[in-house]
């Protein structure tokens, strides 16, 4: 069967709509909040994340989210949320205390651990041509991540240990996403929800403690709005793409956004990509032609 129309491919248009999401609100964090503390960048994601999944868990007539029969979903869902907000935290402990280039590349290899739990433990299969597409668009990532070694160095070495601790958990954390949806009452929706619920209680709480709430000017507040909602729009539908589409393919496809982010330094920032960025930009447009192949 030859993938004329994306609705062969359920999960093609959510994914691609992540993969342009977020690779666009990298570049507007980077043009108006770029500066911010972790802890203020962790309180408006996990805001941003609440109303925008809120308002759509509201607009779907979706079941009860913690009914009786649907508690093995809403239990793993949460779990997986919960995680996703966890890795964060780690991930901007681990920039405090190591190089962001180093440290950016080492996280951006998340979708490979995601495409080995979920072949080992969700029985995903590929088929060679897949296969490559994903190696493509995962070597492409890391290449996009990389960039030239800046003036920080590390102070000492627990960096290594908080970016790991990331990099496992999402790729954790992007397999019990799918895991969820197997069980009976599992519904978009509901998921939106918990990661609503997740964000606040990982990523918001760590923010509050750590003082971001006052300490953040109604300028930067405002200068927010638009990265963050347009962030968490992408986590939702890549919420959504999981339902249809295997972790092993939506996961890495999401996950090369740095692509988008890279053409929007161009345009509007002025930067031009590195040779190795380039390169990491092809590997990735070939990866996406071969993992949407259906025979």
């Amino acid at each position: 069967m030859q993938a004329t129309e994306l609705g062969q491919l359920p999960w093609l248009a959510p994914t691609l709509g992540a993969f342009f999401a977020w690779g666009l609100a990298q570049g507007l964090v980077k043009k108006y909040i770029g500066e911010v503390s972790a802890a203020s960048f962790c309180l408006y994601y996990a805001i941003a994340n609440a109303v925008v999944n809120v308002a759509f868990w509201a607009i779907q007539d979706a079941p009860p989210a913690f009914a009786p029969e649907g508690q093995q979903f809403a239990f793993w869902g949460l779990l997986a949320y919960v995680l996703d907000g966890i890795a964060w935290i780690f991930y901007y402990q681990s920039l405090t205390y190591g190089p962001i280039s180093i440290v950016g590349t080492l996280s951006a290899a998340y979708p490979a651990l995601t495409v080995i739990f979920a072949r080992s433990f969700l029985g995903e299969d590929l088929t060679l041509t897949q296969g490559f597409g994903v190696a493509a668009v995962l070597i492409g990532c890391l290449a996009l991540a990389w960039s030239p070694p800046d003036s920080k160095t590390a102070t000492n070495g627990r960096w290594k240990i908080l970016a790991g601790i990331a990099l496992v958990i999402w790729g954790v954390s992007g397999t019990l996403i799918r895991y969820a949806y197997s069980f009976p009452s599992a519904h978009e929706a509901n998921l939106a929800l918990f990661i609503a619920i997740g964000g606040l209680v990982t990523l918001g709480a760590y923010g509050v403690l750590k003082g971001a709430l006052h300490s953040a000017s109604r300028t930067e507040w405002l200068r927010s709005v638009g990265p963050m909602s347009t962030m968490a729009l992408g986590s939702l539908l890549v919420a959504i793409a999981y339902k249809h589409g295997p972790a092993s393919i939506v996961t890495p496809l999401a996950g090369a956004y740095p692509v988008v982010t890279l053409a929007f330094a161009w345009a509007v920032l002025k930067e031009r990509p590195a040779r190795l960025q380039w390169g990491g930009i092809a590997l990735v447009l070939v990866g996406m032609v071969l993992t949407t192949a259906v025979t």
